[in-house]
């Protein structure tokens, strides 16, 4: 991997060029799209004769490529095939080049492949539900009751792949090369029965440690072996890694996105989890951000790749915590500022050719043991605030509306994949919690650029730091198993619907508002 202080400058590099508009000035290769056959490359006028050079995505030097066209004609585009015997060039990255090969001069950016969609098989458009309620599901029938339209399923790629086939494993060929998956980890999803209850079903897809074989290529070489959660970065570091990454990705989006929707439909796949936490849930060792946001670009991009084959409107998000413009006290090799990951992975986004990446946002209150959101104290009014929780949830939506972050002239979407409330044991516990709950699904229903709100968690869990979450109680000595529900059930089941006025009164006093007018903005 290159040194920290080689990706540091790249990435202010890219960043000084967007900022300044010098990439108006093209040089190098200009564009990258593709057919089922072909790649177009598009240059940018050159008088000295460049060449075109392969890199596979974790490759940045470009003399560690290959050349699959030597001295490019004075034209604007050149056409070159798709498919390398069976191999699919469609994830690689392609530079425009000068110089012998053992001295080789990058001339522009590295590009990768864009406009995906005209190759998905599948162009049904993603769904707009009736309304941003959502829930990581635990118990499937309790949350139908409940009457949400999204969802979340924490989805482990350790337990899909299987090394070795069985008996009634799925396979996917890619490559030239035949991969396994595990159908009965995929029985066990309800995705099939969301879908057809018109439930937009998201998939956080993770890396748990702990299974030797998988972990040996799936692990990303420099995830700290005492990770506290057991929770890797993907490795697309290293050719095994890739390939095996590429497969499962390209499996799970044709599987989920199938014409007939035999198996259901998976709308989002959220790349790791937390990623501006990295040392604590997407581990891949000390890290600068600039290393950080390299990294996650890498396999960003791979996911997005193997889904738009799939489907034209499946979506890739980014995962960040609350964080925004300060790092975690864990420090800056073990997290990093959310703003500064999304403004650096923009950046390198654009400059290999820009693609429809989204977020899940994580906006819990500042204190996660305190509900009482609207007294944030670090969650201020503007792009610069150190955190963005609910109380000022619509600076993110603004932020997103900025032309620098817009993609071909739209917005990217933004759902709150993961948050929630904490339940006290004072007397006023449950009240807290659940007039949490109302304030921040005013603040929600509000704004426009955020698509769904989905409550972490069904059920209190007893490894989470002794937060109690849920909208149900655990019965004691369990870790999760549902005891009775809480006030904070009655708010949620009653949001979205003709009730919803007359189950939040309780909370305006709480608050201390007369009305929800002032939240609601």
């Amino acid at each position: 991997m290159p040194t920290r202080p080689f990706i540091a400058l790249f990435i202010r590099s890219l960043i000084l060029v967007l900022a300044f508009g010098l990439h108006a000035q093209a040089v190098g290769l200009t564009k990258v799209t593709a057919t089922a056959t072909n790649l177009l490359i598009q240059i940018a006028p050159d008088d000295t004769g460049l060449s075109v050079v392969e890199l596979a995505p974790y490759e940045t030097n470009a003399s560690q490529g290959k050349v699959i066209l030597a001295q490019v004609p004075a034209t604007a585009s050149v056409t070159v095939p798709r498919f390398d015997g069976a191999r699919d060039r469609l994830y690689s990255g392609f530079v425009a080049v000068r110089g012998s090969p053992a001295g080789r001069e990058a001339v522009g950016a590295v590009r990768y492949v864009e406009d995906l969609d005209q190759l998905s098989r599948n162009r049904e458009a993603h769904p707009v539900p009736a309304n941003k309620k959502g829930i990581q599901v635990q118990m499937v029938d309790d949350a139908l009751a409940l009457g949400i339209h999204h969802c979340t399923l924490n989805f482990n790629l350790a337990g899909l792949i299987q090394l070795q086939p069985q008996p009634d494993s799925l396979k996917w060929e890619l490559d030239g090369q035949t991969y396994y998956f595990n159908r009965r980890y995929l029985d066990s999803q309800p995705v099939k029965r969301l879908t057809d209850a018109g439930v937009v079903v998201n998939l956080i897809l993770l890396h748990y440690l702990g299974r030797a074989e998988e972990d040996a290529f799936m692990k990303h070489p420099r995830c700290d072996p005492a990770t506290p959660n057991h929770l890797t970065a993907f490795n697309t570091i290293t050719p095994d890694g890739l390939r095996h990454f590429k497969a499962a990705l390209e499996f799970l989006a044709d599987y989920y996105s199938g014409t007939n929707a035999a198996h259901g439909r998976v709308w989002g796949y959220i790349i790791g989890n937390e990623v501006n936490a990295h040392s604590e849930w997407y581990n891949l060792g000390p890290a600068t951000r600039a290393e950080v946001v390299a990294d996650y670009q890498r396999t960003v991009r791979v996911a997005h790749i193997a889904v738009r084959q799939a489907s034209a409107h499946a979506r890739v998000y980014l995962s960040l915590t609350h964080f925004w413009n300060r790092v975690m006290p864990s420090g800056p090799l073990h997290s990093c500022e959310g703003k500064g990951l999304i403004d650096d992975f923009n950046a390198l986004a654009k400059a290999g050719g820009d693609y429809d990446w989204n977020l899940a946002h994580h906006p819990y209150p500042e204190n996660l043991r305190d509900p009482r959101t609207w007294l944030d104290k670090t969650a201020l009014p503007d792009a610069n605030t150190p955190r963005i929780t609910f109380k000022n949830l619509e600076v993110l939506d603004a932020y997103f509306r900025r032309p620098e972050l817009l993609y071909h002239g739209q917005p990217r979407r933004i759902i709150l994949s993961e948050q929630g409330f904490n339940c006290t044991d004072k007397a006023d516990g449950e009240l807290m919690q659940a007039a949490g709950f109302c304030y921040a699904w005013k603040k929600v229903s509000a704004l426009s650029g955020i698509d769904a709100f989905i409550l972490h968690r069904h059920v209190d869990h007893s490894r989470e730091g002794g937060l109690n979450l849920g909208l149900w109680t655990r019965q004691p000595d369990s870790i999760a198993t549902p005891a009775r529900p809480r006030k904070i059930y009655e708010a949620f089941k009653a949001a979205g619907t003709p009730e919803e006025p007359r189950a939040f009164e309780f909370a305006l006093p709480v608050i201390g508002l007369k009305d929800w007018s002032t939240v609601a903005r």
